[in-house]
């Protein structure tokens, strides 16, 4: 799989995946608002970049380590990320599931809230990463 490594922070990375092709947001852990946030707003300006060039590019979270998400970030993420990320052309959200309860509650809530409110998002889940990029590549 060929990839490109656009950021990375301690807390998470963003890759592109060009043979599928899709955005990779890959959490190692817990982020705090300020971190959460800094990366998922990264990551769509990259989506926005490099959708030019791949008009079919999917995004996919893997959260397999990802940790709590406050009431706070739920909230910016519904009222004003995923807006900005449906106006972009994100209208699926793909997840490899969380290993943990607490990221499992994270993004249990999330999905829900995406797939509400005024833009309604088709949410996945995946168990490994394998799985997500077959399905992905098949415009899934």
């Amino acid at each position: 799989m060929s990839d490109l490594r656009l950021h990375t922070e301690p807390y998470g990375e963003l890759l592109l995946l060009t043979r599928i092709p899709c955005l990779l947001i890959r959490w190692h852990g817990f982020a705090n608002s300020r971190n959460l946030r800094f990366l998922l707003d990264k990551g769509l300006e990259f989506y926005q970049q490099y959708r030019r060039q791949y008009p079919t590019l999917s995004w996919l979270s893997d959260t397999r380590l990802f940790g709590a998400m406050l009431p706070a970030d739920q909230e910016w993420a519904a009222t004003s990320w995923n807006r900005r990320a449906y106006a972009a052309g994100i209208h699926q959200l793909a997840f490899i599931g969380p290993e943990n309860i607490f990221g499992q509650i994270a993004i249990q809530q999330y999905s829900h809230n995406a797939a509400g409110g005024d833009y309604h998002f088709k949410v996945s889940q995946y168990s490994s990463l394998a799985q997500a990029c077959r399905q992905l590549s098949r415009g899934c």
